[in-house]
């Protein structure tokens, strides 16, 4: 069933616009009619059971239904401070981040990432990233959306995870796997490099933060699958796989 994000108040028996995008894409692309049930979803939990009351030229009106307690979060509450990568590269990881149950995405600017981002430009990139994972969470039916925070630098997103109890840095020749920790209890901040992973400097504060170094396997895995393999193996091992 066709699933649209409002992030506004929804109630049961009432009618609803749905936004520009959303619109063109129910009524151009999935072509949608009067009567077709539909999924609307604000982000705060739950979700509604709607239809399509009204196309019009450019305007697709829904008739808000009934409001159903689902849930699809994982148990594990997993913050993934991704290293900025180049376009469709940090795109894939988000994306698929969301699809594997990451709680929250940090941006991270390192030394090595290849695409350097500040001020206005920062700003879009980060709203682009926000649309991204919106549309993943409606396309893998999660009722809650993961906040895209601000870009920030090594040191600050260093010193935001200080309070998460378990920490993790992705580093293809570390002594611990997955496997050789303890199931974690609380949140984790998982830290993931841009492309040419993290410099000298970088790598000596996040142990220094408390981040402790794991590999994934003898193979030295890109950007954009690092982070993506490590969430599987962590929701296999466990979390809701």
């Amino acid at each position: 069933m066709p699933r649209f994000y409002l992030p506004e108040t929804l109630a049961p028996d009432t009618f609803i616009t749905l936004p520009d995008a959303s619109a063109h894409h129910a009524a151009r692309v999935l072509r949608l009619s009067v009567g077709d049930s539909v999924t609307l979803f604000n982000g705060q939990g739950g979700e509604w059971m709607s239809s399509i009351h009204h196309i019009g030229k450019r305007e697709v009106e829904v008739r808000v239904g009934e409001w159903q307690n689902v849930e699809r979060e994982s148990t594990l509450r997993v913050t993934l401070a991704q290293g900025i990568s180049s376009g469709e590269r940090m795109d894939y990881t988000l994306q698929k981040a969301v699809e594997l149950g990451v709680h929250a995405i940090q941006p991270i600017a390192c030394a090595r990432s290849v695409v350097k981002l500040s001020g206005e430009r920062a700003d879009k990139r980060r709203t682009h990233w926000q649309n991204l994972v919106i549309a993943a969470c409606e396309q893998c039916a999660r009722n809650r959306v993961p906040e895209v925070s601000d870009i920030a630098p090594l040191p600050v997103g260093l010193a935001q995870s200080a309070m998460t109890p378990f920490k993790l840095m992705l580093a293809p020749d570390a002594q611990h796997t997955l496997h050789s920790l303890p199931r974690p209890d609380g949140d984790i901040t998982m830290l993931a490099g841009p492309e040419g992973g993290f410099d000298a400097h970088e790598y000596s504060a996040a142990l220094a933060a408390g981040f402790i170094p794991i590999r994934l396997g003898p193979r030295i895995l890109r950007t954009e699958t690092a982070a993506l393999t490590a969430l599987a193996a962590m929701q296999t091992l466990w979390g809701d796989l």
